[in-house]
């Protein structure tokens, strides 16, 4: 059996910074309320004219990852993509990057696993790999959340905290060493779906049914979040699947050189930093300037935390996520 090791990195973020005291402009907030709760300072929203959208930011991130892995469009055998905001409700994003960037008729699948997305879509290009069936496996990561949120005090809960962006690994075959990808673990828990949910539009609350039904101080195709018990459920998930990881793997917690969380909030990263006694040399976090990209998130902090010479060869690296559905997963990486 094959390994798979990550070969290239990249990320792409619009232009375009939004500030706390941009927000409060628009809803009833302020910096310090923001910063208090979720640690973010800015983070990145389209803007309207800059040619920017969900799959297109994913092209601009695969693009400098396929550079960095010495590889082109051609080389790539699958391409793996994670969203919850598609430029199109069908089909999804990753038929759009074959298209763009002119590669082959290879499979492209789509991942619907919101904040999890990334270390799911990792798992299944790492799968894929180890039975040999592709060589090289295209995993991007990219969220439009400023094209459907409510920037109103009303939706402040939610807005306040997702930012736009992308970021892509190239996963290859390892047909040297023992470096790569030595695990990945995944769980899922429906029976809190509607906690962190959009439930419409969708082919059970269809567009014409929301507007005749629901008066506007009450719009179903805005997200909603019960944040209290989102947090406490993500510190126990968090906790639990990186401890899964190490012990599928013989490793402690003291073995781990870098923890890469999904950015979902500082406060639960901090959180999970001093339940496990990491050092901050240990956590990479970097939602004070992104906010939430939600699966875009580890892909982004992973190449950034990888350009600062934060990760080096032989360096334990984790990866783990909780979020929407409820989903959570991790990822064990000898890099």
């Amino acid at each position: 059996m094959y390994t798979s090791k990550i070969t290239g990195l990249g990320y792409y973020v619009p232009e375009n910074v939004v500030t706390n005291d941009d927000l409060s402009k628009l809803m009833d907030t302020n910096d310090a309320w923001i910063q208090e709760r979720t640690g973010i300072k800015e983070r990145r929203h389209i803007k309207k004219g800059d040619g920017n959208s969900t799959s297109v930011m994913g092209v601009k991130a695969a693009t400098i990852a396929l550079d960095r892995a010495k590889l082109l469009p051609n080389d790539i055998d699958m391409i793996v993509f994670a969203t919850l905001s598609p430029d199109m409700y069908f089909p999804g994003g990753g038929v759009e990057v074959q298209e763009m960037m002119g590669m082959r008729t290879i499979p492209a699948l789509d991942v619907r696993n919101q904040c999890s997305g990334f270390i799911y879509g990792l798992s299944v290009a790492d799968q894929f790999i180890k039975t040999g069936m592709y060589k090289n496996v295209l995993v991007i990561g990219s969220e439009n959340h400023s094209g459907g949120l409510d920037f109103t005090t009303r939706g402040r809960n939610v807005s306040v905290i997702f930012g736009d962006g992308a970021g892509a690994a190239v996963l290859s075959r390892n047909e040297e060493g023992s470096n790569g990808i030595l695990s990945t673990h995944l769980h899922s828990e429906g029976a809190h779906k509607n906690e962190l949910a959009l439930q419409g539009p969708s082919t059970a609350h269809w567009v014409p049914e929301i507007i005749a039904e629901n008066p506007q101080e009450n719009i179903p195709y805005y997200p909603v979040m019960n944040g209290q018990f989102v947090f406490k459920h993500a510190i126990v998930r968090f906790a639990e699947v990186i401890q899964e990881g190490l012990d599928a793997n013989n490793l402690e917690v003291k073995d781990i050189d870098m923890l890469i969380p999904h950015q979902a909030n500082l406060r639960i990263s901090q959180f999970i930093q001093h339940k496990l006694k990491l050092t901050d040399d240990q956590v990479f976090n970097n939602i004070q300037k992104y906010g939430n990209t939600t699966a875009a998130s580890i892909p982004i902090a992973l190449t950034e935390a990888w350009e600062q010479g934060k990760i080096k060869e032989g360096d334990v690296v984790v990866l783990a996520a909780f979020g929407s559905g409820f989903t959570w997963g991790s990822a064990i990486i000898r890099w």
